[in-house]
């Protein structure tokens, strides 16, 4: 009779564990501040030895994206089948929500492309612009993001960064 008793005790111990896990889960689900979804999704091109593109990976993922990281030595592959021309290239190429991001884009100008949602194939920081994310040697470019369209490859500014 003892062990029977034990065992009910246990389970209804088990139970109320159970239920209050699953409620503080649920509390921490809905409470305001917090989060379930976590941010928008980088799929991320890089060549394997590449270092600087892992540093403008960490600026983004501390911006909230979630960075999925692919390497590969096939990177004008990669370019060209996302309309990313010679003259736009850097050294990564991403895709969020079907855009495409070229270089050391800075997470702020990704964040306002998803907001604003323009008419764009996507971003691009052509070449590797020192002080860009991902490129903080001490040095400081100035630069420009620029965006681009299939039909007009001309690109127009999208933001500018100048230093002093």
């Amino acid at each position: 009779m003892k062990t029977l008793m034990a065992n009910r005790k246990t389970k209804k111990a088990a139970a109320l564990s159970l239920l209050m896990g699953g409620g503080l889960a649920l509390y921490l689900a809905l409470a305001p501040g917090t989060s379930t979804q976590a941010g928008p999704v980088v799929e991320m091109y890089q060549d394997p030895n590449c270092g600087c593109c892992t540093g403008w990976a960490d600026h983004l993922k501390e911006a909230g994206f979630e960075v999925r990281q692919h390497k590969t030595r096939d990177m004008r592959s990669v370019k060209m089948e996302h309309g990313v021309t010679p003259e736009l290239s850097s050294c990564h190429t991403a895709l969020v929500e079907g855009y495409v991001i070229e270089g050391h884009v800075p997470a702020a100008d990704i964040h306002r492309l998803l907001e604003e949602k323009p008419d764009v194939v996507g971003l691009t920081v052509p070449g590797m612009p020192h002080g860009s994310p991902g490129m903080e040697t001490g040095r400081y470019d100035d630069y420009a993001v620029l965006t681009w369209r299939h039909e007009d490859r001309t690109p127009a500014i999208f933001s500018e960064y100048t230093h002093d």
